[in-house]
């Protein structure tokens, strides 16, 4: 039987990607899904091909998310199950170089919407369910140049672990997938650098850089009954990579 048959599903950054994919394999293990991202464009595509519900908004903003909570209880008559975070981006630059337009729209997109991420979908969960969000290996290992990501990162993964104690008793499980580097269009560019591949696979233990499968294998999960007791966890899905440490730019070459 399919694991997320019955189920209902918001992925937010579902329009391509990690959230696209993941979308994908919650449709084909029998979830109704509903998608969410900026781009109205590539969200209608990427809705058309998957069969999922759409809904364009920017969760930086407040009452956006109240609208796609309010969409989301609409379309799915009440209560959804399941929603995940995959919205972000990638920008590197030092401390030094720092910009404030860069760094507060960072922090805006990958810290303040998501706790509003946390919010809005919670109160789409009368009956309990499963958040989840996308973090990254940078927010536990230190990366340079991503000093604004990864710090937005890892602010958001302590404020999971809280919403995990306070929302427990409302039945409501709170978890968190730290992947390394996949290959997808937002990291497209680094991994085209020579030396960046090799210099990360170098530094995995199981010597490989993980597909979108994985990361929909572990969210599937998560989504699934058979995670009914995780709760707080931050899954590490980087071939044991946060026991090592990732490679620093002035590297890159040696493996080129």
């Amino acid at each position: 039987m399919s694991r997320l048959a019955g189920k209902k599903a918001v992925i937010v950054g579902g329009s391509s990607g990690l959230g696209k994919d993941a979308a994908r394999a919650f449709i084909a293990e029998g979830a109704d899904v509903l998608i969410a991202a900026r781009d109205e464009a590539k969200l209608s595509a990427a809705a058309s091909e998957l069969g999922a519900h759409a809904f364009q908004c920017d969760l930086t903003d407040w009452e956006a998310g109240q609208s796609l909570r309010d969409e989301a209880i609409k379309v799915f008559d009440g209560a959804i199950d399941v929603a995940v975070n995959c919205a972000g981006y990638e920008d590197r630059f030092g401390v030094i170089e720092q910009e404030p337009e860069r760094v507060e729209k960072m922090v805006a997109v990958q810290f303040t919407a998501g706790l509003y991420f946390l919010q809005h979908m919670a109160q789409a969960m009368p009956k309990g369910g499963s958040l989840v969000t996308m973090s990254s290996l940078t927010a536990t290992l230190i990366a340079e140049g991503y000093a604004a990501y990864a710090g937005a990162k890892a602010g958001l993964n302590h404020a999971c672990r809280i919403a995990a104690s306070e929302l427990g008793h409302l039945g409501i499980r709170v978890n968190i997938v730290s992947p390394t580097v996949v290959d997808t269009p937002m990291v497209a560019e680094l991994l085209a650098t020579p030396g960046v591949r090799a210099s990360l696979e170098y530094e995995t233990p199981l010597g490989a850089l993980p597909e979108t499968q994985d990361v929909s294998n572990a969210l599937v999960w998560l989504a699934s009954d058979e995670s009914r007791f995780v709760n707080g966890q931050n899954i590490h899905l980087d071939g044991g990579g946060n026991m090592r440490r990732l490679p620093r730019p002035g590297e890159f070459e040696r493996f080129a």
